[in-house]
Formats: structure tokens, sequence, C-alpha cells
């Protein structure tokens, strides 16, 4: 340690700030960082199930458009984010994790607020399209910015406890949309007003997060030593989370200096990231695609536009109290076991709703596919961000984040004209089969770093 402190003291303080935020109980400053992520996840999410609901609102009489139409205006939102996510990710990895989330907030504000004056469907598949250039960089940038601060050992639980809130964001968008809809306040569609109410949303989160530090670790991982210091006394001097107490050192065999992260880094990135942008290509299929086309489904099967909403708004309650009650014990399994059980219960799911006719099953069955697809997707995420270093956290992940995005962009297309053609069965025979894919690939993927320090 002499010798590694007399030629390399920038490593030694790094590690130093690492232990120290490691070792630290959750405090008021953790849990403001962990609400303010939650509403800003909250309105990623509800930007994103308006998908859904525009699916349902123009398969719909009198606003019907053609299939062409519909998957491009579906699949722009996905398109931007194919786009955007590696672009945010790099900028994160480089310009820091509170810069990247305050930006992106601000782009989400403006382009909403576009999407809820302009007219036409064209227009709003431009709108979709860029907004899907920051929503696709939000969900990876955030879980990196959380993964670089919290305790290892509760890491998981509390992720999970903060992003719970942004399951309020789907079902908040569905019965809005739906509340609003024969009101038409001022004149304007019930549509609109959801895109208007998410622009303000989006415009206080990038403001809020401005009142959080950057994280530490990253400070000191670009070689910002003073700013990472503060940072991280910061966290030191904020009150302790009644119920919490002080993390005990980590295992020696968990402790790593400097020198083995760089080594970690520089061996271990390159032979984990295929295996988790497989995971992440694998994902939309099932976890987007499939839910997105549920308004459709409905409408196909008669009903009504207010009904078809009604069982897409109940069904997107499920995941929210559900999630919570896993937050408890999400620490305690492999992450690859949990995605994997998570897997098998949408197979269960996605099957009981399409060959499903009363409305109570339908509810059922959808809110247990929507539970599922809420628990596999911050795993996936959680999972990923875990196992690359800090340098490279933001980056790597939104890469992998990309290719799921690339995969939400192509569902709509080649889903709704099968949808049209061959109907619902058809459709859940290609999201069966990814999510048999992805059970095979989770067999042979490298094991998780749940309670384990990350570099």
């Amino acid at each position: 340690m002499t010798a590694l402190s007399s030629h390399h003291p920038e490593r030694v303080l790094e590690g130093d700030i690492a232990a120290r935020m490691d070792r630290l109980p959750v405090t008021w400053l953790h849990g403001l960082a962990m609400l303010i992520c939650a509403l800003g996840m909250m309105l990623d999410t509800l930007e994103m199930a308006f998908g859904g609901v525009l699916a349902a609102v123009f398969s719909a009489p009198p606003n019907p458009v053609p299939a062409g139409e519909l998957s491009l205006l579906l699949a722009a939102v996905f398109l931007g984010a194919m786009l955007g996510a590696p672009l945010l990710g790099w900028w994160a990895d480089r310009k820091g994790r509170r810069t990247a989330l305050v930006s992106l907030m601000l782009w989400i504000a403006a382009v909403s607020l576009a999407a809820g004056m302009l007219h036409g469907v064209m227009p709003l598949t431009l709108c979709r399209f860029l907004s899907g250039l920051a929503l696709g960089g939000y969900p990876p940038i955030v879980i990196a910015y959380l993964t670089d601060l919290l305790p290892p050992r509760r890491r998981g639980t509390l992720i999970f406890c903060s992003l719970s809130l942004s399951l309020l964001g789907p079902p908040a968008a569905i019965f809005l949309v739906r509340w609003l809809t024969p009101l038409q306040p001022l004149g304007l569609e019930g549509w609109r007003w959801g895109f208007l109410l998410g622009s303000a949303g989006a415009l206080l989160s990038g403001l809020m997060f401005l009142a959080l530090p950057e994280s530490p670790r990253w400070l000191q991982a670009r070689g910002r030593s003073a700013q990472a210091e503060a940072g991280c006394q910061a966290f030191e001097r904020s009150r302790r989370l009644a119920g919490t107490a002080a993390m005990p050192d980590l295992p020696e065999t968990e402790v790593r200096t400097e020198a083995s992260a760089e080594h970690d880094g520089a061996a271990h990135t390159g032979r984990r990231w295929p295996w988790v942008a497989g995971l992440f290509s694998l994902s939309p299929w099932a976890t987007v695609a499939f839910p997105l086309l549920t308004g459709a489904v409905l409408t196909q099967r008669g009903f009504k536009l207010d009904a078809a909403l009604l069982i897409f708004g109940l069904s997107s309650l499920g995941p929210l109290l559900g999630t919570l009650l896993a937050s408890t014990v999400m620490d305690r399994f492999d992450r690859r076991l949990s995605m994997a059980a998570c897997a098998v219960a949408m197979l269960a799911c996605g099957a009981a709703f399409v060959f499903s006719s009363g409305t109570t099953a339908l509810i059922v069955a959808m809110a247990l596919f929507n539970l599922a697809i809420s628990l596999y997707v911050t795993l996936l995420t959680v999972y990923g961000a875990e196992l690359f270093p800090t340098r490279s956290r933001a980056s790597a992940t939104a890469g992998a984040w990309a290719l799921n995005r690339t995969g939400a962009a192509l569902g709509p297309l080649l889903l709704v004209p099968m949808l049209r053609d061959a109907g619902p069965a058809a459709m859940f025979a290609v999201v069966a089969a990814s999510l048999v894919a992805t059970l095979v690939l989770l067999s042979l993927a490298p094991r998780g770093r749940e309670r384990r320090a990350v570099s």
C-alpha cells in the first residue's frame, strides 16, 4: 500500500472515497436523490406509456389511421431512443450524470409541449422521435447515477423502491386521457393534455436535479478529486434516515484497489457487454412491443375506446404494489434467476391475455404481465450497471439500451401489420420466441453483483 501511495496517490484517494460511500448509512441526501430520480422516471414511463394511448386513440373511430402511419407513430419514440441512448450515455460518462439528467429533462419538456400543440399525425410522429432522443437515455443514466451513490448491500432494494414510484406514470397517463377525452378542456383532446402536463412535470424535474450533487465516484474517476471529496462529505454530513445504519466494511475478497478496477474494466467489460447487449436486444419484444399493442388488441376485439382505456389503465396498476413488495427480497437472489422467473411469468400471462375473453381475466392477465415487465426491466438495467466500472458505466449500459430501443422500434413496424392480418395469437408467437431465447441467454450470462461493491 505504501508503494502504491507514493506512486499513485490519486488511486488511493479514489479507493478511499469509494469505500467511504460504500460504508455510509442511507441518508436524507440519498433519499432526496432517490425521490428526484423516481419523479423523472415516472415522467419517462408516462411518455412511453403514451404509445399505448395513441395506439388506442388512432385505432378507434373517429380517428383510425392507416396501419403504416400508426406503426411509424408508435415506432418513432424508439427510433429516437435508439440514436439518443448511446450519445447520452457517452456524454454522461464525460460531462457528468447530473448534467446529462438535467439537460435531457429540459429537452423532454420542450418537445412534449410541441407534441401537445401541433396538429397532424406526421408532426406528432416527429415530436415522438425527438422525445425519444432523451427518453432513451434517462433509464440507463439514472440507474448508473444511483448505482454510484447507494450502499452496495442495499443497492438493489433501494433502486427498486425508488423506481417503483415511476410505475404511477402509465396509469396516470391512461386515466388522465380517459377522463379528459369527453371533456376536452379549452377545446383540446385528452391526449394533448397528457403531453402538456408531462411537459410541465419534466421542466420541474430538470430543475430539481440541480439540487443534487454529482456522483463522487464519477468525479474521482474523471480526476476531479477536490469536487469528489466535497461530494462525498455532503453525503457524510447528511442525517441518517431512521432505521438505517452504517454499512460494515466489505469482506476483503470484495475490496478492490484502483489498479484491479482498471484491470477489471479492460479485461472484463469487453467480455460482459455482449451478454448484456443480447439480453437488452431480446427484451423489447415482450416488455415494450406487446404492451404497446394491447390497446389495439382490445379495440380489434370490439371494445370501445373508453372500455379499452379502462382495461389498459386498470392492468397498469398491478406493478406498483408488486414492485414495492419485490424490492424487499431482490437483493437476496441472483439477478439472473430473478429475471428468468419474470420471463416465465410473462410467457404465462401473455398467453392468458391473448386467449382470454372475459374482462376480468384480461385485466388480471395484463396486470401480472405488467408486473413481470416492471421487475424484469429494472433488474436488467441494474444487472448491467453493476457489471461495468464507473468510467464506462453509463455509456456501456446506454449502448446496450440503444439495442433495446432498436427492438422496440422494430416491434410496432412488424407486429402492427401482423396483428391486423393474422390476429393476436400470431403476434404473441413472436413475443414468446423472444422470451424463450432470453431464458437460454440468461442461463449462460455472467453472474450479477448483487450486494457486492462495484468498480
